[in-house]
């Protein structure tokens, strides 16, 4: 009799684990493939609560499985919905995603950055050796995700450097280096969903007359078609249309 009590007690645990695992996996894939590769703050602590409540339901033969199903049921809901506002919202996803931090810009270390974001200069090598860059003099940048890795752009080698043997005086090669100053940035984004970025207007020294000259050359003429607008350290525009005029 006690025999065949655990036995239906194993069952009941495995069915349980296969039923409770394969509706853990079917939230997290229609939560989308973000999550699993590049878990924000927002998506960690869903992924975490789910995987929690799969634990309770499988631990606690007592409770019926519906109060496993139903709350994983409700940070689906809760994920998909702050999902689609996000997408209309980009202060909402700045508030649930963070922004990511630029740690060398130019060529400089950001010391204050680094400080605020509590990132140490190991950690900045350490991820430095994963983009198979050993030395900090060749980044030109370098972004903190808001999944925590490291994006870098490093500095652009094709110039002669200080073996270069043409001649040229340092008045001669600041003319040109003058007139790309504004655009040695990394691509910088003017129109979001729509709206113009002033703050990235004024870094590259442009207004929005100018911007809206850009687009109307380009056939677009109001800044509400675009989706989404950049410039790059060329000065080239990349613009992409609304699909839904």
């Amino acid at each position: 009799m006690e025999g065949s009590k655990l036995t239906a007690h194993l069952i009941s645990l495995v069915l349980r684990t296969v039923l409770m695992y394969f509706t853990a996996f079917v939230v997290m894939r229609i939560m989308g493939k973000r999550e699993i590769g590049e878990l924000s703050i927002f998506d960690l602590v869903i992924s975490i609560m789910i995987a929690e409540i799969a634990v309770f339901a499988i631990e606690d033969m007592q409770r019926p499985l519906y109060d496993g199903f139903v709350p994983m049921l409700t940070l689906l809901l809760i994920q998909i919905a702050i999902a689609m506002v996000s997408l209309r919202s980009r202060k909402l996803r700045f508030w649930f995603d963070g922004k990511p931090s630029v740690i060398i810009q130019q060529g400089k270390i950001n010391r204050k950055e680094m400080k605020r974001q509590r990132y140490n200069l190991d950690d900045l090598l350490m991820q430095l050796r994963a983009n198979n860059i050993d030395n900090v003099a060749d980044v030109e940048f370098a972004i903190l995700e808001t999944s925590g890795q490291l994006s870098v752009i490093p500095k652009n080698q094709d110039s002669g450097g200080g073996n270069s043997q043409d001649g040229n005086s340092p008045q001669d090669s600041n003319a040109s280096v003058i007139s790309k100053i504004r655009y040695e940035e990394i691509p910088l984004s003017l129109i979001m969903d729509g709206k113009v970025q002033d703050l990235n207007l004024e870094q590259i020294g442009k207004t929005r007359f100018w911007l809206k000259n850009q687009i109307q050359a380009r056939g677009v003429k109001d800044f509400k078609e675009i989706f989404f607008c950049s410039v790059d350290h060329q000065g080239k525009l990349y613009i992409n249309l609304k699909q839904d005029k």
